[in-house]
């Protein structure tokens, strides 16, 4: 089964913790997604910018809403997903739970649904975390 682990992150927990904790954190991401490439349970991953870089789109009532920042106002934040194939939410969870950001954020599990007709991803996933 494949599923998206959603990495939620306190940006300001880190901020507090200091670049060596987040270096070493980060470098846990790597560790830990290599070991999943290496079991053969890796699709991709990746972390992402800083929240104050997102922009979000909503249409309403056929207009178009271009806001900066996050939908929702929240301490955490996505800060990245790991897409990962699995043989059960069990293992899911034992992979999730490894995450360096579940000690300071929250990591959600979402089993993927896969559906008929979309095209196939072509492009060869590589260690990017």
């Amino acid at each position: 089964m494949k599923f998206m682990l959603l990495c939620y992150d306190d940006e300001q927990a880190w901020e507090r913790a200091g670049k060596d904790a987040l270096d070493q954190a980060m470098g846990e991401a790597v560790q830990l997604t290599h070991e999943l490439h290496a079991k053969g349970q890796y699709i991709t991953a990746s972390p992402l910018h800083p929240v104050s870089t997102a922009t979000s789109i909503r249409v309403r009532g056929g207009q178009r809403l271009v806001t900066d920042g996050p939908f929702a106002e929240t301490r955490e934040v996505l800060g990245g997903y790991y897409l990962i194939e699995v043989n059960d939410v069990n293992e899911a969870i034992e992979v999730a739970a490894r995450h360096p950001g579940a000690r300071v954020g929250t990591v959600e599990i979402r089993p993927i649904l896969e559906i008929d007709g979309l095209p196939k991803n072509d492009r060869a996933a590589s260690p990017q975390m």
